[in-house]
């Protein structure tokens, strides 16, 4: 492998890695909020330990969020040092914002809330929790600033062989940044609520602080519904505006090699990339374009004739990304959608008739439940990176002109070994502390129940 590939091999491991984290602080720091306000609401000793319980989890994740999303900065320097001579002042400017407006916000307001449960007021102690949970996602906006320029570049001008900012404010109301924003928004909420219920469910199996955990069990399945189906009419939304500014993308998740109108929805196909076509295909007619145009008809550019006009534009070239990897993301993305709703479905049903007791392969079904929203969010992940191949920035630059032209094979094997060793040692230390908080439970636990019904 050239180091073209292997840099790409590093950034893909390590910003997946990172991402495993991200959504759940997201979603983590407004679920404790909310159940903080609860408490200060109520007066209720019970929301103040849920607060206190999930807020140490959210602690965890939140240390190995910093921890990894530090690397990604390096890389820019390390790997991709001609992406950042290109970009550096369009780039540069969100990600100062992020550090500056958002990470020094959380972090200063993350320590008050966690030293000062006895020194502040219980409405000065909530207002540090909330401030937490929206600079946690300011920054998530301004990094998604940055990559929706990668995605859908504007308020730019070219200027000596870099690109640099013209307009700021194109920058900030980029319309790839709003899909982009509220998609990762929402999915951080339903990664936090199948976080949620899925522990819930482990302590109702172990029959311990029952009470506790039911209510977290239903607060929790009303969060992740509500987030289910907020983040299913995001990605709508999202997936229809590609049509006008990522097609080449869209017409890859559905393996769509020739223009047509109007376009069906592939369930199933064998994909052949180098002869450019399909076998074996399993559609509905028509249903594509409903999904994009919301009526029956509606032209869907094809693969063949978007590479006709890469090549006019951008000249001779392979702009077709990874059709197959693509095609089937995407599914495994919407099939891990559709198992959370009826997982969180069936499991609501039951706890709001008190029945959940009596059906614990339901609980268990939680339990087991608790990869697919990670396993969404790598999926989308890899969607929206690896739809924009063969571009760092679309229409700007590709990504064998973005990386650093004095690094060599051994350096980047080096460095591939070494943060995915570290990585690893991450990965260990964080699941034994989380595991460790998980099986102890709340720091003053409710009586522990031995039978009832739930």
């Amino acid at each position: 492998m050239d180091a073209v590939l292997l840099s790409r091999l590093q950034f893909a491991i390590t910003s997946t890695y990172h991402f495993l984290f991200i959504p759940l602080t997201l979603g983590l720091s407004l679920f404790v909020a909310l159940l903080e306000t609860l408490y200060v609401k109520t007066n209720n000793d019970r929301y103040k330990q849920m607060t206190k319980f999930w807020g140490k989890l959210f602690l965890v994740n939140f240390a190995m969020g910093v921890v990894t999303g530090i690397v990604q900065e390096f890389h820019f320097g390390m790997n991709w040092s001609e992406y950042s001579r290109f970009m550096g002042d369009i780039f540069g400017a969100p990600l100062a914002l992020e550090a500056l407006t958002a990470f020094f916000l959380e972090s200063t307001f993350l320590g008050l809330w966690i030293f000062s449960w006895d020194k502040l007021s219980k409405k000065s102690h909530l207002v540090c929790i909330w401030l937490v949970a929206f600079a946690s996602n300011l920054s998530s906006y301004w990094i998604l600033v940055a990559n929706s320029f990668m995605q859908h570049p504007v308020g730019y001008t070219i200027n000596n062989g870099r690109a640099e900012m013209v307009d700021f404010t194109a920058l900030l109301t980029n319309p790839y940044v709003a899909g982009q924003f509220s998609h990762t928004v929402l999915s951080g909420i339903v990664t936090a609520g199948f976080f949620v219920i899925s522990i819930s469910a482990y302590h109702l199996l172990r029959k311990t602080h029952v009470e506790l955990f039911t209510s977290t069990m239903k607060i929790g399945l009303v969060w992740t519904i509500i987030g289910l189906f907020a983040v299913m009419g995001s990605g709508h939304l999202q997936a229809q505006s590609l049509v006008n500014t990522q097609p080449m993308k869209l017409a890859s998740l559905e393996a769509l090699w020739e223009t047509k109108n109007p376009a069906p929805f592939t369930i199933y196909t064998s994909i052949d990339q180098d002869k450019q076509k399909n076998s074996a295909q399993i559609a509905v007619p028509s249903l594509l374009s409903f999904m994009v145009y919301n009526k029956p008809e509606g032209e869907i550019k094809g693969l063949k004739d978007l590479q006709i006009t890469s090549e006019k534009q951008f000249g001779a070239g392979n702009y077709i990304p990874d059709v197959p990897g693509l095609f089937w993301s995407f599914r495994i993305m919407v099939l891990a959608g559709i198992l959370m709703i009826a997982v969180a479905f069936i499991n609501a049903l039951l706890v709001f008739k008190n029945k959940l007791s009596q059906y614990p392969i339901a609980l268990k079904c939680l339990l087991y439940a608790l990869p697919l929203p990670y396993i969404a969010n790598s999926t989308g992940w890899y969607v929206t990176e690896a739809g924009r191949q063969p571009w760092m920035v679309v229409g700007l630059q590709k990504v064998s002109a973005g990386v650093s032209q004095n690094i060599t094979n051994t350096e980047v094997w080096i460095s591939l070994i070494g943060f995915t060793l570290i990585y690893t040692v991450l990965a260990i230390v964080a699941v034994y502390v989380a595991i460790k908080f998980i099986k102890k439970g709340p720091e003053t636990p409710l009586q522990s129940v031995k039978g009832g019904r739930v």
